[in-house]
């Protein structure tokens, strides 16, 4: 087996990467969570630290990043809580030994309480702020979500690559095809989706809570969708519970921008998306030496067994009514 490129991204390569951009490190380095890129908080010699992002080698291109990290900037100039990356001699964007890598402030903040109502309130506003800036232009170089992208190429990749127990496949196959098209159905019910500029991977832990603020981190999965794709990671429980959730969100959205009442169809088919990929992203990154360490229970027949189970439920759940807002 080849060496896998973050095997080459040694503490040694870090320090001199930084030390390339003009940074002073010290000793101290600490691996953050994060598996997709490598992430690291850097110590200073003055005594502060830094982030850096090395982000997976071959996954986007230079003009994919620099929309990422315009995308940013653009919402951190309007005052909207968001971390971009720090600038040397007006980039934002380096290559060092074929990595290309990002710096970040270090910001600390304490995890994001979804069971908080008011937190959904405030998090509708700040959603709602993002939005109406990722309306004014589309991103013409990074992807967008699509049935395509995330249900048909992942169910091939997993059956084309032996990743299935053989007894699971014809049951896979099956209801995964049912899947994609009770999804086509919903959507094509729906018409033409109005699509703006997203975080599009909007879920708690890329939201670090300071002084009753969201601070929205991580853009790396910024793309091109349907608003709804930014709220709907924070519904979860019985209906009612997501009703009461859903309310309280789309009340401080409404106040920086407009709810879009008919994406609410969409929400079970871009859940049964993420699922879909989720499983496939792992498959696709299980040669990364990281994925196996930290993700034991993936590839094993309970793993299998439980996902297909998942699935049929989503197939349940996606012939029940979508979620209401109720006045």
């Amino acid at each position: 087996m080849s060496e896998h490129p973050y095997e080459r991204l040694t503490p040694d390569t870090v320090i001199r990467a930084i030390e390339s951009l003009g940074y002073e490190p010290d000793a101290r380095i600490f691996g953050l969570n994060s598996y997709e890129n490598r992430v690291y908080q850097v110590g200073m010699q003055d005594g502060s630290s830094i982030v850096v992002k090395f982000y997976r080698p071959g996954r986007w291109t230079l003009s994919q990043i620099r929309e990422e990290h315009h995308f940013s900037e653009e919402l951190s100039a309007l005052e909207i809580p968001v971390i971009p990356p720090l600038k040397h001699a007006q980039q934002s964007i380096f290559e060092f030994e074929d990595f290309q890598l990002a710096v970040f402030p270090l910001f600390i903040g304490r995890p994001l309480e979804l069971d908080d109502l008011n937190n959904l309130l405030v998090m509708g506003r700040f959603i709602g702020r993002i939005h109406s800036v990722g309306i004014k232009s589309i991103f013409t170089e990074r992807l967008e979500i699509s049935i395509d992208r995330f249900a048909i190429s992942s169910r091939e990749f997993l059956l084309e690559n032996n990743f299935i127990p053989t007894e699971l496949i014809p049951a896979y196959d099956t209801l995964s095809k049912d899947l994609i098209d009770r999804i086509d159905s919903w959507f094509s019910d729906h018409g033409a989706v109005n699509k703006l500029r997203i975080h599009g991977d909007c879920h708690a832990g890329n939201v670090l809570w300071k002084d009753n603020t969201p601070n929205f981190v991580d853009f790396d999965d910024t793309m091109n969708g349907p608003a709804i794709q930014d709220l709907w990671m924070m519904l979860s429980g019985s209906r009612d519970q997501k009703q009461a959730q859903l309310l309280e969100l789309v009340e401080g959205y409404n106040e920086f921008f407009s709810f879009r009442v008919s994406e609410l169809s969409l929400i079970e088919s871009l859940r049964t998306l993420r699922i879909m990929n989720y499983s496939a992203w792992l498959a696709r990154r299980w040669s990364d030496p990281a994925f196996p360490r930290n993700f034991p229970w993936f590839n094993t027949d309970r793993y299998w067994s439980e996902h297909i189970l998942q699935l049929r439920e989503q197939l349940s759940v996606l012939d029940e009514p979508p979620l209401e807002i109720l006045l």
